[in-house]
This record gives structure tokens, C-alpha cells and sequence, in this order.
């Protein structure tokens, strides 16, 4: 999660592809600025997007949705997700800009 050490990592979220409620919003993602993460890919949405856009951490998502999420299980980690018909392994290099993101696995 982005409460844990990040160390420069990029922290992928599989929320199915539903944007019907926000999965990350100012408060988690400034969790993230401060436990050192360098970005999250969420398959959903987010919300406070104003402010994620000055945060100094890369967020991508589907959309957006002021609609808040509520926790539901504590999820999985260092587990493959897949996004769009790409599989994000842990451990793979991802790059992304504003066209979009690029996954290669580690050499």
C-alpha cells in the first residue's frame, strides 16, 4: 500500500475497470509522496484530481469520480494485475507520459 515504503516504485491497482467510485484521492496519494513511491496505475478511477495533478507523484487511471470508495478486504500484493489485456508482473519497468503507459519485463 502507499502507507509501506515505496522506494521509488510504482504501485498498480486493479479496481476491475469500474470508475463508480474513486480509489485514490489526495490524502492516499500524498501517503505515496511521502513513503517515497514514484507513481500509481489505477484500473478505475481516482478523485481530487486538481490536487493529484500538483502532487510529485505520477497517477494514471481510467477517469475520475468524486464518489469515495469504501474499504472492502485488505486486497493483495506482489500479485500480477491485468489492465486493458496487459499483464503488470512485480518487478517490471513501467514508463509512462501523457500518451500513456509502456511495461517491459526486468532484463
Amino acid at each position: 500500500t502507499l502507507s509501506e515504503p515505496g522506494n521509488g516504485g510504482v504501485l498498480v491497482v486493479d479496481g476491475g475497470g469500474s470508475i463508480h467510485t474513486a480509489l485514490v484521492g489526495d490524502i492516499i496519494a500524498g501517503r505515496g509522496v511521502d513513503n517515497g513511491w514514484a507513481g500509481v496505475i489505477v484500473n478505475g478511477a481516482v478523485r481530487d484530481s486538481a490536487i493529484l495533478r500538483t502532487l510529485e507523484i505520477g497517477i494514471k487511471a481510467l477517469g475520475t469520480n468524486p464518489r469515495k470508495s469504501t474499504q472492502t478486504g485488505s486486497g493483495e500484493k506482489n500479485v500480477p494485475v491485468e489492465i486493458g489485456g496487459v499483464t503488470f508482473n512485480p518487478g517490471e519497468i513501467v514508463y509512462s507520459d501523457s500518451d500513456g503507459v509502456v511495461v517491459r519485463a526486468e532484463a
